[in-house]
């Protein structure tokens, strides 16, 4: 068994009256809306000003690879600085650049290397909203149960704004001229990060780690801190979030190469919405449970869960079966990406958990943009089929470096009753559960 029912924990709604959840996730969200709509707006601003799909795909690789590539070096300042300090220069500078960037594209003239240098800065100072809210999560929730449905609740969020975000750029170029997306991306990030920087959980950032030090529950099965294996389990959660981004990068490619094929490109909205779909009931079915497996082998069994649905995708029959393993795929989707982030919480010590948080984040988007590219190699080159079992692969043999290592036998000193030290003992309480 891996889940209890024995335990009861507090409902969703036990997350917004949490004081000063409201304000602070609401205020990160708002921020993070920007980040669901600049990847399209300054894809077809670029390419308004320019005529060229390649120009705009040039521009917007240079954006996502400075932003995702950058992630735990501009974390690693909120951890050391906190976000009051932090967050508005950041937001401030990308404000400033996103909207040069609005100004060059709204200029049909503009030179593509210009486009190409704003954007990259613009990416390189991209305010890490996600996981400072992450972070402040841990300080307003000290309830370890508790604090995993906040995280669900997050993740869930972070989906729909990226769902949200591309059909507000879609109402917005119905009415004005593509830049006015970026604009408006900007504008959202200066208020969100703006507003979270003044809110009453980041005023207390540097007290955070005291607070969750004498609040907290430990963890029953990730001890914290490098000394006792953090830094290997965090690894793992990398590892894991790395295929899983590698994963769902090449699915969108091979579910519009599938369609394409059948001549059905109809469908491909469709399945990615259900991808989305049933990520965001994953997601709260996943924070609503209590588990009693440890962290690390549940994440193993969803990323071996996703691994195998992703791999008979491909053997749909007709387009329209994508949309149902679209679905039953995306349940795995948003428990895999919160258990992630919980271990690298766990892991991290309070003057790292930012950092920490970034570098889940930053190998789950690097993944993504990899295998986008890599798919793309294959399709054409072999068979579909084969083509959705490669891109499964990956997530599958990132399951191996989550599972725990196997029970040894007891030494001689165990059988005399010698204490071992804290680490071993912990080990073994992990092995028993569920």
């Amino acid at each position: 068994m891996i889940m209890s029912s024995s335990v009861v924990t507090p409902s969703y709604a036990a997350v917004p009256r949490t004081r000063h959840a409201c304000r602070t996730f609401g205020a990160a969200l708002l921020g993070r809306l920007s980040y669901g709509m600049v990847s399209l707006s300054l894809i077809l601003a670029v390419r308004e000003a320019t005529g060229s799909y390649a120009v705009a795909g040039s521009v917007m690789a240079v954006f996502g690879l400075t932003s995702v590539f950058l992630s735990p070096a501009r974390a690693g300042l909120v951890d050391r600085y906190g976000p009051r300090r932090v967050l508005p220069p950041m937001a401030a500078a990308y404000t400033v650049l996103l909207s040069a960037l609005a100004f060059a594209t709204a200029w049909s003239g503009a030179p593509g290397v210009l486009m190409g240098i704003l954007a990259g800065t613009a990416g390189a100072s991209t305010p890490p909203l996600g996981p400072v809210m992450r972070t402040l999560w841990s300080a307003l929730v000290p309830d370890r149960a508790l604090l995993q449905r906040a995280h669900s609740l997050d993740g869930v969020a972070e989906e729909l704004l990226f769902v949200t975000g591309p059909l507000l750029v879609g109402v917005l170029v119905q009415v004005t001229v593509p830049s006015v997306g970026l604009a408006v991306s900007a504008a959202l990030v200066l208020t969100g990060a703006l507003a979270l920087a003044a809110s009453p959980a980041a005023r207390g950032w540097g007290d955070r780690g005291k607070a969750a030090a004498g609040s907290a529950a430990p963890s029953d099965d990730i001890p914290s801190g490098p000394a006792s294996g953090g830094g290997a389990r965090l690894g793992q959660a990398i590892a894991v979030s790395a295929g899983v981004g590698v994963s769902l990068g090449a699915l969108e490619l091979l579910v519009i190469a599938f369609a394409d094929e059948r001549h059905a490109s109809h469908v491909v909205p469709w399945v990615l919405a259900a991808l989305s779909a049933g990520s965001a009931v994953g997601g709260l079915v996943h924070g609503a449970v209590q588990w009693r497996a440890s962290s690390r082998v549940r994440l193993s069994l969803l990323a071996i869960a996703l691994g195998l649905v992703l791999a008979a995708t491909g053997l749909s029959p007709h387009p329209y079966m994508l949309i149902f393993w679209a679905a039953l795929g995306g349940l795995f989707v948003a428990p895999a990406i919160t258990t992630a982030y919980l271990i690298a919480d766990e892991c991290a010590g309070p003057d790292s958990r930012t950092k920490a948080g970034a570098w889940v984040n930053t190998a789950l988007n690097a993944g993504t943009a990899g295998a986008t590219a890599a798919a793309g190699l294959l399709v054409g080159h072999m068979p579909l089929p084969v083509c959705f079992a490669l891109a499964a692969a990956p997530v599958v043999l990132s399951a191996a470096t989550a599972l725990p290592p196997p029970r040894r036998s007891a030494s001689p000193r165990q059988a005399r009753g010698i204490t071992l030290p804290a680490e071993s003992s912990r080990e073994a309480i992990d092995l028993n559960i569920g």
